[in-house]
């Protein structure tokens, strides 16, 4: 999952976070208590520190009032087929609704599918193969208009229309045509134009999938934004992010891009038809702006309820939040893994035991405070699955980095083994907007250099990501020996977050997230094996191995699970983090106290 650039944040350095973490371990201490010497005050109505992670603050049912969010980043589309940003997504809960969503509970709870459009969680046959529907009544559009089942698949058609709404994730299509021969909507000539073949429309209510394959997370894929219904006659292809028409609680009345937008009541929704979002506020507003540090201090101020990027306070109001108004502080996990990953066409990392060096020699407690401390940065991550994930294994730790220290001494023997025993040059790859991954490369650079590893930084054009660090050939040429990035799950399995990491299918020749480029045919006959199974438990041991063999191979050096400090708005009821949205906040459930 995409996460937005914030190009504003330009303050943090190594120095400055050790101060933050200090404030920080303070602030975990006093718990929000409003008379410890911490400052907990916080606004009149605040919950407490932590007060909305994975449990409801300020629970309500009371309707009306404005919701106020504020942000920085506007989305990459509001398109439902085109939208990547993990706030996008959330958000599009306004006004998407799909066959099946995500229960409306905090924490791993939301994990659950359950119906929102359909009636049940859909017939499956025995092989896997067909999912059967049925539309429940009622479901109508903003104009009044009924909600059929083929507008639901023409909305799924349009993912195949590439070359005029990219952008947004392409995984039903690759499991409904996975040789690529529908065109998609708009290049489609049969006079009949019934579409993709492995969608079937009998009536108005009822939708069929026809699967090649058996795919385990089909229901996961069923349940992201880009299964949502668009109607053929309302779609203005390119421009339909600018107002796409609405079947949720919320229709769009207002929006200038990377300025404003304002949604408001859809009278044609039906509560009786829809048991997930509340549907509180009356009208919902955003405010987009380019200075982090004014909108934080927005927030403080209580201008504004929340940030709807979701990116967490920026280092120059953290102290001040925690010192004074911690009871407006949430901590939670966002779902994401910093890391450094190792390029194996770049030499000498093309050397299993160069790559194990780098990781013994990393230090990770140093690594750690760079990205913030435990709080700010997160906890000390040692593989490459999020707790959320089934199969995941926070104490699966074989390089021993939950010490905090490096290991010099392994290290060095790695270097010999790979013939470097005085150690060897390389590049680290950086982008130039996030100064907290600059930070990190610094320490990176400075542990490498204790065994004689010299590894130069280079900051790219972090808008410039997919055509420099996605190209397998720039990297090589460019000799990048680490990159530095992120990741987050598009859907809560070991596929929705491991798949396009470490599949050598997934190696792209532009916008490749395989930086590694990894391509293990016993991790990809695992993967096919994973993908197969019904039962999330029985591919969670599947996706636990996988993740033991990616981190083997060494091609990652994990460094923190990720966490935010979230200003949560005295405002603000309903409020609660929730897993299926790496830890933001459940934005369909919010209310507002008018």
């Amino acid at each position: 999952m995409v996460t937005p650039i914030s190009s504003s944040r330009r303050r943090l350095v190594a120095g400055s976070a050790l101060v933050v973490a200090a404030l920080l371990g303070t602030a975990a201490c006093g718990g929000g208590d409003k008379d410890d010497n911490g400052g907990g005050g916080g606004k009149p109505g605040a919950a407490g520190f932590n007060a909305a992670v994975s449990k409801v603050a300020s629970a309500s049912d009371k309707k009306g009032g404005e919701l106020k969010f504020i942000g920085t980043q506007d989305a990459d589309s509001w398109d439902p087929q085109r939208g990547y940003y993990g706030f996008m997504w959330n958000f599009a809960r306004y006004y998407t609704r799909q066959l099946i969503s995500f229960k409306g509970e905090p924490g791993a709870a939301s994990t659950e599918l359950v119906p929102d459009m359909a009636t049940d969680a859909g017939q499956v046959s025995p092989d896997g193969k067909t999912y059967t529907f049925k539309l429940k009544p009622g479901l109508k559009w903003e104009d009044g208009k009924p909600v059929t089942s083929k507008d639901l698949k023409y909305g799924i058609e349009r993912i195949w229309a590439q070359d005029v709404i990219s952008g947004g994730p392409i995984y039903l299509q690759q499991v409904l045509d996975p040789k690529g021969e529908y065109k998609g909507p708009y290049k489609d000539t049969t006079p009949d134009k019934l579409g993709l073949k492995a969608i079937e429309t009998p009536d108005d209510q009822t939708i069929i999938f026809k699967l090649p394959k058996a795919n385990g997370d089909f229901l996961q894929m069923l349940a992201m934004p880009s299964a949502t219904p668009v109607r053929a006659d309302l779609d203005t292809k390119a421009k339909y992010g600018l107002k796409p028409a609405s079947m949720g609680p919320y229709k769009w009345q207002e929006y200038t891009p990377n300025k404003s937008i304002t949604l408001v009541r859809n009278e044609n929704w039906d509560k009786a038809t829809d048991t997930i979002r509340k549907a509180l506020p009356d009208k919902i507003t955003v405010k987009l702006q380019s200075n982090s540090d004014d909108m934080d201090n927005r927030l403080i101020e209580g201008e504004y309820d929340l940030d709807i990027n979701a990116t967490g306070v920026g280092q120059a109001a953290r102290a001040k939040v925690l010192q004074q108004h911690k009871d407006n502080v949430d901590n939670p996990q966002t779902g994401f893994i910093r890391y450094a990953v190792f390029p194996q066409t770049v030499k000498p990392l093309d050397n299993i035991e160069c790559r194990k060096a780098l990781i013994y020699a990393a230090d990770s407690k140093s690594l750690q405070t760079a990205r913030g401390g435990p709080q700010a940065g997160g906890d000390i991550a040692t593989n490459m699955l999020p707790p959320a994930i089934k199969g995941s294994d926070p104490k699966a730790d074989p390089y021993g980095k939950l010490s905090g220290k490096p290991d010099e001494v392994k290290a060095k023997e790695a270097l010999k083994k790979c013939g470097q025993p005085n150690g060897f040059k390389t590049t680290i790859a950086v982008r130039n907007n996030k100064p907290i991954e600059i930070a990190t490369a610094e320490s990176l650079q400075q542990a490498l250099g204790k065994v004689g590893i010299q590894a130069d930084i280079d900051q790219y054009d972090g808008a410039q990501s997919s055509g420099i660090i996605g190209s397998p050939k720039v990297v090589k040429d460019k000799g990048y020996g680490i990159i530095i990035m992120g990741w987050g799950a598009d859907f809560p399995s070991g596929q929705g977050f491991l798949q396009p990491l470490v599949d050598g299918r997934f190696i792209l020749q532009s916008g490749n997230n395989n930086f590694s480029q990894l391509n293990d045919p016993a991790i990809n006959k695992l993967f096919d094996q994973a993908l197969a199974e019904t039962d999330p438990s029985k591919a969670g041991d599947l996706y636990k191995q996988i993740n033991t063999k990616v981190t083997e191979a060494a091609v990652y050096l994990p460094f923190t699970h990720e966490k935010n400090i979230v200003w949560r708005g005295s405002r603000l009821t309903n409020v609660y983090t929730a897993d299926a949205y790496n830890g933001r906040y459940d934005y369909a459930a919010l209310g507002v106290v008018k």
